[in-house]
């Protein structure tokens, strides 16, 4: 099952990360100051991933291909990983549409 793992950073603000069933990351977001600002993300997450227009899908210049995740309002929520090919990136964006509403936290 998916999972939002939550944690806090040595500095004490935390930050979250979408993971699959095989532990590999979706998606990552900013760090946040307090423990309720990265839940709200964690909510706004849930919210918005089955929204294929949510989707931004790039190329970074080192020719590798990664997605942000943005809210209604256009600020990003979540940068995946880079990933080696298109079909990669896409096959990442489905399945964080597929796993984000129902994934619990840990």
């Amino acid at each position: 099952m998916a999972v939002f793992k939550l944690n806090t950073t040595d500095g004490g603000q935390f930050n979250f990360s979408l993971k699959n069933d095989a532990d590999k990351t979706l998606i990552k977001s900013e760090q946040y100051n307090t423990k309720a600002a990265a839940e709200n993300g964690i909510e706004s997450v849930q919210n918005n991933a089955d929204n294929a227009a949510r989707y931004d899908a790039k190329a970074s210049d080192s020719g590798k291909f990664y997605f942000n995740l943005k809210a209604g309002n256009g600020q990003i929520i979540g940068t995946s990983p880079m990933f080696a090919d298109v079909a990669a990136r896409d096959a990442a964006i489905a399945e964080t549409q597929a796993v984000a509403k129902t994934a619990t936290t840990a």
